[in-house]
């Protein structure tokens, strides 16, 4: 496992939005006196998603909270990789499956797209600083390969030409449908399903994942702001700030 430190430029402060801090209370709540620190995850992983990443003063805030030394928050944010420790793209953040059902489908052709359009090496900025990316182990879509993770939620299924147009939309300030990008519902065979057809209960022609992240309004964040967005069945999602320079 590589050495990871926390980055050399950090914020003065942290301070979680109010809607985060009650929803980080209500999970303290869930764990016995005196296992506060039970919640050391949930609660880094919002902290993460209301700045991006994950920055020394938001470690130590969430120390304070759960009445634990810094160094042991450290050691949790530092150990899974699913915590960035350096600030990420502020339009999205690619994660490559790199593991070998994507690797044999294709995904060193993606990562080639990523050191084309996004940056030379992973963790790095683009010009714009609205993109980053890296390779990361198995994300469990092996079916579904070659894959990428952006945000909370994954795109399926990719070719070349569909990573090119994804990047290239969240640059005009659009959020792609996640999920399969072939027409595929989930991980059926790409002749259709031939079972448990009336499951097909969602809002939109895709699967139930999908179509909970479009009822959010975002797929990319889901907590923007200071209000965490309400699941509103049947609403058309929102659009990310467009974007101030197209990806290269």
């Amino acid at each position: 496992m590589s050495i990871r430190r926390l980055h050399t430029e950090q914020p003065d402060s942290f301070k979680f939005t109010p809607a985060n801090l009650k929803w980080a209370k209500d999970q303290i709540k869930k764990f016995p006196k005196g296992r506060q620190a039970s919640a050391v995850i949930p609660l880094l992983w919002r902290a993460q998603e209301q700045e991006s990443w994950l920055s020394k003063p938001a470690i130590e805030a969430v120390g304070t909270m759960l009445d634990m030394p810094f160094i042991r928050v450290l050691e949790v944010a530092s150990f899974y990789f699913m915590f960035q420790l350096a600030p990420v793209g502020t339009v999205a953040h690619v994660q490559v499956c790199g593991t070998l059902s994507c690797m044999i489908c294709g995904a060193e052709d993606l990562i080639g797209i990523c050191k084309e359009v996004i940056a030379d090496q992973p963790h790095a900025l683009s010009e714009d600083g609205q993109f980053s990316w890296e390779e990361v182990e198995c994300l469990g879509a092996c079916t579904n390969a070659p894959m990428v993770q952006i945000g909370k939620d994954f795109y399926e299924d990719l070719t070349e030409e569909s990573f090119r147009e994804i990047l290239a939309a969240f640059a005009r300030g659009e959020v792609p449908t996640p999920g399969p990008q072939n027409g595929r519902y989930a991980s059926e065979p790409l002749s259709g399903l031939s079972s448990l057809t009336e499951f097909n209960t969602g809002n939109y022609e895709t699967n139930v994942s999908v179509t909970r992240a479009l009822d959010y309004g975002d797929t990319v964040k889901r907590i923007q702001g200071n209000e965490v967005p309400i699941l509103v069945a049947g609403k058309k999602p929102a659009k990310v700030k467009p974007a101030s320079k197209q990806v290269k």
